[in-house]
């Protein structure tokens, strides 16, 4: 990760932001926007160990692969689990983003689940700074999630975030500017399409990939009865006599399938309002809960969460950019919320 570090950060000066995540990695330049966003999949040569492609064109070939290529997700639960596949996509990230850039020493802020270890916390600043990062800071991604939707952080008042992203559901709540009490658990976009593969083969003797898996809970993923019951039409393998079989799949299928799952990130959120002071629980009662990341896309979630809580529930006007979009404003008004950061000078 150092070698890499070097020559990545070595060509910018300007503020740098970074969203590592399971599913997607997204980096953000202040003032310039989100430069790179790209799903977090390396397809290799698996007798050379060179990489063969990276991000989209290696996720549409997840499952697809000859003997020779393999496709791997270097991330798991929002935290490295392979640096030197990690390393090398993020080199290929770095060539396609730093043509016409000869900067150096930026100021880096990198996103981490909340429940990353301590070790873990120190690891990714040590490394960063190692690299030649001017200031290497991290921040939590509920905390970038409120300020990305929009929150004011500082006041007085709780608020409560739900972000459910691809390998972790990251839940918060933040008042003055600081997390009163956080949990993060892997039950988020990975868990539901592991789900609907094994539902699927279940009920309709169907072996379907991740990648069929995943456009089904994009199309036609619900957790409430819809008005309409929206199908979509997917191809697999029988489970009975080995041949290609086509079947269609209903969104209330999904809401059958994904019904424990929602319930278990419902009674989480459960577990931390319980744990959360009399005061901040009177303002999460008046304000209500924000969702955001990918999961926030579920048709009904909003409604599921309302009626089993009994508190308003609020979908982000972007779910999917909005931890990598907090990091924008932190990286423009880094003297307004460096108070937020975990930075080597603070006690991690």
């Amino acid at each position: 990760m150092k070698r890499y570090f070097n020559k990545f950060l070595g060509f910018f000066s300007e503020d740098l932001g970074i969203d590592l995540g399971t599913s997607n990695t997204l980096i953000c330049v202040k003032d310039k926007g989100i430069i790179l966003n790209e799903p977090s999949v390396v397809a290799i040569n698996t007798r050379t160990k060179d990489i063969f492609e990276v991000g989209e064109r290696a996720k549409l070939m997840i499952g697809r692969t000859p003997n020779n290529l393999d496709t791997i997700r270097p991330l798991k639960n929002g935290v490295i689990a392979d640096y030197e596949i990690t390393e090398k996509m993020l080199s290929s990230f770095y060539k396609r983003v730093s043509h016409n850039r000869f900067f150096s020493s930026p100021r880096v802020i990198i996103c981490v689940p909340a429940g990353v270890t301590q070790v873990e916390k120190r690891a990714v600043i040590e490394v960063t700074r190692e690299a030649g990062a001017r200031e290497a800071y991290l921040v939590e991604e509920p905390m970038a999630a409120a300020i990305g939707i929009g929150l004011n952080i500082f006041e007085p008042e709780g608020n409560m975030i739900v972000d459910i992203g691809g390998g972790t559901s990251e839940l918060a709540v933040i008042s003055l500017g600081g997390v009163v009490k956080t949990s993060s658990f892997r039950v988020a976009g990975d868990r539901f399409d592991t789900t609907i593969i094994e539902y699927i083969r279940q009920k309709h003797n169907l072996l379907i990939g991740e990648k069929t898996a995943e456009d089904i809970k994009k199309q036609i993923g619900a957790v409430v009865e819809l008005e309409e019951d929206i199908s979509i039409d997917i191809s697999g393998r029988n489970a009975l006599n080995g041949l290609p079989k086509d079947i269609k799949i209903y969104s209330s299928e999904i809401v059958e399938a994904l019904g424990e799952l929602l319930q278990q990130i419902i009674e989480e959120i459960k577990v931390i309002l319980e744990k959360t002071p009399p005061e901040l629980s009177s303002d999460i009662k008046r304000r209500g809960i924000y969702i955001t990341g990918g999961g926030a896309l579920l048709r009904g979630i909003d409604k599921k969460i309302s009626e089993s809580l009994n508190l308003n529930v609020t979908i982000s006007e972007d779910p999917l950019n909005a931890v990598i979009n907090g990091i924008q404003i932190l990286l423009k008004n880094f003297h307004v919320y460096n108070k937020v950061l975990i930075s080597p000078e603070t006690d991690y």
